[in-house]
């Protein structure tokens, strides 16, 4: 029998008492049902070669001939922050005692338990060990994908990683913005009033600016992680006007980055407002976060005033499930809620006349009068 795994047929028999599993290298139910008829033509006549597994390579060698490759040419221009990832964690799986000189099919949970401990030992924090796990866990699901293996071991990740789950107030926002140099109150500013990514915000360019639509404008988001990621946003009055002036002092570029700096990429990046992000915490005596969490402020507040599909399209999330992820409800709401629910049910019972006589049918009408 045929059955599909990700994109491409599989193909699935016995022989000789064993199940034998087959890639077909098809995306056509058809072509897939052919290839099937031809393996079981070839084992009938008596040829046992296609049974004849190939040669499985190490980690290291999969991932310098196939994952490296891969990855530059799909995510060095598109996604560099998704390829910086992709090359750290290759880097580091290439590097490893437990894990480089292993075959794929060699590698189970005892080995990625010892690669967790390995990185751990080097003095990596949990997000950054559980970080490497996902990319071992990617290159083992490609490995599945692209037939190397029949199927990829689970990665199980540590358990305690700090999350960015940090939700700020806005009397918060306002001492942090305060505190902050003109270029960081800027970005950050954009970052609160549109919920973009980082590297979206970073790399904005003066041709996805418009002034004319909406109320204020549009930012268009041209490049992103998943094609959910470009879209177009609303611009704040705040935000215009910082933009304006930004525009105005650059003598009204057509085209151009609108937060140009002398790095490789020619705009700013994380590490370019690092030293001024700590420098705001400490003024403002704000609790330390990451940039990152202002999207998940964002995401907060938003939550309770629009509809699911509306928040994920403004956060350019592919699916609503990620909103789990993002949207984080302050305990005081939570009670809020509960403590409405004598309300709501009063009012439900007033609407639905809990009072009211119930009407019978004369049938049971006259036989509760008989009891």
């Amino acid at each position: 029998m045929i059955y599909k795994r990700g994109k491409k047929y599989w193909v699935k028999f016995q022989h000789e008492g064993k199940m034998l599993y087959r890639p077909t290298g098809q995306t056509s139910s058809t072509k897939a049902r052919q290839v099937e008829a031809r393996l079981r033509s070839e084992l009938a006549l008596g040829n046992y070669g296609i049974l004849a597994r190939k040669a499985v390579p190490t980690l290291s060698e999969f991932c310098e001939d196939r994952v490296e490759p891969w990855v530059k040419s799909t995510f060095e221009q598109g996604s560099p922050k998704t390829f910086l990832w992709y090359r750290f964690g290759i880097e580091a799986l290439k590097k490893s005692a437990a894990l480089a000189k292993l075959r794929l099919d060699e590698i189970g949970p005892e080995q990625i338990a010892q690669y967790s401990s390995e990185r751990q030992r080097d003095g990596l924090e949990i997000s950054s060990v559980n970080s490497c796990l996902r990319c071992l866990r990617r290159v083992l699901r490609l490995a599945e994908e692209w037939g190397v293996l029949t199927k990829a071991p689970r990665v199980k990740f540590l358990a305690g990683e700090h999350c960015r789950d940090r939700v700020l107030t806005p009397e918060e926002e306002a001492l942090y913005l305060n505190a902050a140099v003109p270029l960081l109150h800027d970005v950050s500013t954009v970052l609160f009033d549109s919920g973009a990514r980082p590297e979206e915000c970073h790399r904005m360019r003066w041709e996805d600016v418009t002034w004319v639509n909406g109320r204020h404008g549009t930012l268009r988001i041209a490049h992103g992680k998943s094609k959910a990621a470009r879209r177009t946003l609303p611009i704040t009055p705040r935000v215009r006007q910082i933009l304006e002036s930004r525009w105005q002092a650059a003598q009204k570029p057509e085209e151009g980055w609108v937060w140009p700096a002398p790095t490789k990429s020619g705009h700013i990046n994380h590490d370019s407002l690092k030293l001024q992000h700590k420098k705001a915490l400490r003024l403002s005596k704000v609790r330390p976060f990451e940039v990152y969490s202002i999207r998940h402020t964002v995401a907060t507040r938003l939550a309770p005033h629009v509809d699911a599909w509306t928040l994920m399209r403004i956060m350019g999330w592919s699916t609503i499930t990620i909103a789990m992820r993002y949207v984080h409800m302050s305990d005081e709401r939570v009670l809020g809620a509960l403590a409405s629910i004598p309300a709501v049910l009063s009012e439900t019972g007033d609407k639905t006349g809990d009072s009211a006589e119930i009407a019978l049918p004369p049938a049971e009408l006259k036989a509760l009068a008989t009891n």
